[in-house]
Parts: C-alpha cells; structure tokens; sequence
C-alpha cells in the first residue's frame, strides 16, 4: 500500500482522536480536521500525538455544512476516515440538530471526494443504530444484513440520521464505475468506552459513565449495555483502509455488561468515591421514563430489561480484530478522567 495523505474527518472526537494517534503511530501521513482550530478541547490533545509518533500531522479547520472548506480539507489525499457526525439522540430540533449534520455532511464529503479525484480509500463510521430496528425482540442477535430502515425523526432520530448518510455513501459508491470507484467500508460502533483523550469525548457514549461517577442518577437502569473499546475502534478503522471485504460492514462489538454492572466495577476500582449500585425495578425505571428529559417511555419499554446481542465474528475473520474485555474498557475510562479532574 502507498503511504499516502489520510484525512480524518471529526479528528477531535472520541472514535475520531484515537484514529489519528494510531495512524500517527504507524507512521502516517495525517490531515486532521476539527470544527475550530481556537479551540483547546478540539486540538491540543492532537498537537501533543505528534511530539511522541512517528508519523506527521497537519491539522485543518472543515465545516461539514462549508463545502468549499470540505473540498479543501480532503484534497490530495488518497485515504478517507470519514467519522465527522453528531452524537447526539435527543434533540428539540433533531433535523437540524442530528439529522443534517450526517447528512448534509456526508453529501458534501462525498461531493469533494468526487470532485478532489485521488481518493482511493474510504473508511467510513457508521453505528450499530444504522443496523438495529426500532422493535426487536428479547435476546436478538443482529448481523450487518440489518437495516434500521424503519427509524422515524420522531422516534428515532439518530438511527435515522446514521441509515441516511449510509445510504448516501453506499448509492454513490454503487453508482461509481466498477474498477475506478474508491473502496468502500463502513465501521459499526456500539456503546465506545476506553481511554479519553478532552473533556469533548465526555459525551456521546461516555455521558452514561459520567452520569455514574457524578452520581446524577440514583438508581440505575436495568439496561445491557453493549461495549467496544476505543483503541479496538481505531484500529478497525486502520486495518478496513486495506482489508476487509469490498463494500463491507463491519460491527464493532466485544460484549456487554448490565449498567449496575459497570456501577459495581467502577466502586471496586475506586473505593474512594461514592458509587451508586442499587438497580432501579423495572416498574419504576418505567415510571422514571414519564419524567426523563433525554428518555421517552416507548425508548425505556424497547431497551430496559430485554437484551440484544451483535455478530462481530466478520470483524476478527475479515479485520483480524481481537478485542479488549468489556470490563478492562470500562476500567480504562476513568482514570485520565479522575486524573485531569473531568469529573
């Protein structure tokens, strides 16, 4: 493979930082682009993976909605990792909020991958909420041949955002001559946890440890959450620059673990601190829903208490991926948290 220019889409983010430090560690080329280069949150971390890699880094400012400054941001490169997206659920306005942001900005990356002509490579982050219906039943095991297509911008506005821009890139890419066309992946998260690198990547998945260790919640939910670490995300992302099958998708998913679970650990490895580890009833977690600003009741009946479980076997047949313990992930995520006084 030619060592080429990799651009990185969303740098700043969680998934999106740890993809520039590992390319950086492998000696990479990396254009970074972040939303507003003023902005310490967004870009310090980024300046200080340079001092310690062997790769070289250029950081850039790209507005999704700014296609001038998309074109400009990824021309010359050769390599793609799209991973620029809003991670965000619930929202007032969620076509403005959430849906716009992926889709308007997928089009306008893809548009500039058209008109730049020297992509060869195309990574690009979707979800396991591109995959998941908004029904399913207990204890479900979903492939990559799922489609969340009966997602609804009242319902299920994040699933319908991530459906969309997927299907943007994939009816594009098909649409291309067979032979010309970049190659195409698409990564599927689920629940990131691991190692933070701002106090930006404390929303998103992180929000629900974050409400644990500030114990703004005091019962927690009896919901599985389905967990893959960061670094396993990273580097999912490397390797579907170069393996990995043509057009495939790939979930990244290493296991689960019940949230009083987590709350139990996190206690465990940090006695210090306070913990909340009572697990509300179902009826209750049910009645709480009613009153719940980021919860609505059809959400709270879908998730709570039932299970659903991924197929990431095509991931460590295809990728080669091993993943990280759920457990060693979630134990992983507190420290630089504790330590930079995030919490």
């Amino acid at each position: 493979m030619e060592r080429g220019l990799v651009v990185v889409t969303g740098a700043s983010g969680f998934i999106g930082s740890h993809i520039v430090a590992n390319l950086l560690s492998g000696g990479r080329r990396v254009r970074a682009t972040v939303r507003d280069l003023s902005d310490p949150e967004r870009v310090s971390h980024l300046r200080s993976m340079e001092i310690s890699s062997g790769g070289e880094l250029e950081i850039v400012e790209m507005d999704l909605f700014d296609s001038e400054s998309v074109d400009l941001a990824i021309a010359g490169c050769s390599d793609l990792i799209h991973t620029a997206a809003t991670v965000v659920v619930r929202s007032r306005n969620p076509q403005s909020k959430i849906v716009d942001p992926s889709v308007i900005g997928t089009r306008n990356v893809i548009a500039a991958v058209e008109r730049g002509g020297t992509v060869e490579r195309i990574v690009h982050t979707s979800s396991t909420a591109a995959i998941r219906p908004m029904n399913w039943k207990d204890g479900t095991i979903l492939t990559t041949d799922s489609w969340a297509d009966d997602a609804t911008l009242e319902e299920n506005p994040y699933g319908l955002a991530k459906v969309s821009a997927e299907r943007i890139v994939r009816e594009w890419h098909a649409s291309q001559e067979e032979g010309a066309r970049p190659r195409l992946v698409t990564i599927h998260p689920c629940m990131v946890f691991g190692p933070p690198m701002s106090p930006r990547h404390l929303r998103g998945s992180l929000a629900i440890m974050m409400a644990m260790i500030r114990r703004s919640i005091p019962l927690n939910l009896p919901m599985q959450i389905n967990i893959v670490d960061v670094r396993d995300v990273a580097e999912a992302h490397v390797r579907a620059l170069t393996r990995g099958k043509e057009g495939g998708r790939y979930l990244t998913v290493s296991g689960d673990m019940m949230m009083n679970d987590i709350a139990k650990s996190l206690k465990g490895a940090h006695p210090e601190r306070r913990w909340s580890t009572w697990e509300a009833p179902y009826w209750l977690a049910i009645v709480a829903s009613f009153f719940h600003p980021k919860i609505d009741i059809s959400w709270a009946r879908r998730h709570l208490k039932n299970k659903l479980y991924w197929d990431a076997s095509p991931a460590e047949d295809d990728l080669g991926m091993v993943w990280r313990d759920p457990l060693r992930s979630v134990l992983d995520t507190t420290p630089p948290i504790i330590e930079n006084g995030w919490d």
